[in-house]
């Protein structure tokens, strides 16, 4: 029996309620979901790595067919060394399309046998990025309803150190 293998991609920071949305959809689906984090050395985030693997595998704990871990390089090179078959993406509106069909074309072109899913986000979280979850926690705004307990505490925190 073939193990259904996915990648949730993504920066993550930090996580959100959108993000976990699905992940966690993902998670009945597939028997192992990867949620891998983009290791970009040329963007500074507001949470380090370790930071970000240890909110998001805190967010995650519930599931145990999750794994989080972090990548550097090509997406599709990341899938072939743990034998995904599927890159989950979500969407929250029309905009994200346009840039997500133009990173599967290359991806296609790089691999054709790994495919892209494409999950519509449940309508509470489709406003929610983790820009706009910074921006609020930044100059103290209530973001309690779109990340989880853990982070908001981790976001109050990065922000009084600062």
């Amino acid at each position: 029996m073939t193990i259904r293998r996915a990648v949730v991609p993504g920066s993550f920071d930090p996580i959100t309620l959108g993000h976990l949305d699905i992940i966690e959809r993902s998670a009945k689906i597939f028997d192992e979901v990867h949620v891998s984090v983009l290791n970009n050395s040329s963007k500074v985030g507001l949470f380090s790595m370790d930071e970000r693997l240890e909110l998001i595998k805190e967010a995650t704990a519930a599931w145990p067919n999750v794994q989080v871990h972090y990548f550097s390089g090509l997406l599709i090179t990341h899938c072939e060394n743990i034998g995904a078959q599927t890159i989950v993406r979500g969407l929250r509106a029309v905009s994200d399309f346009e840039y997500e069909m133009q990173l599967t074309s290359m991806n296609k072109k790089l691999n054709d046998d790994i495919e892209t899913l494409y999950m519509m986000t449940n309508n509470h979280y489709s406003f929610i990025s983790s820009s706009i979850v910074k921006e609020v926690a930044k100059y103290g705004g209530n973001v309690s309803e779109i990340v989880p307990a853990h982070v908001e505490e981790a976001l109050k925190k990065k922000f009084a150190d600062k």
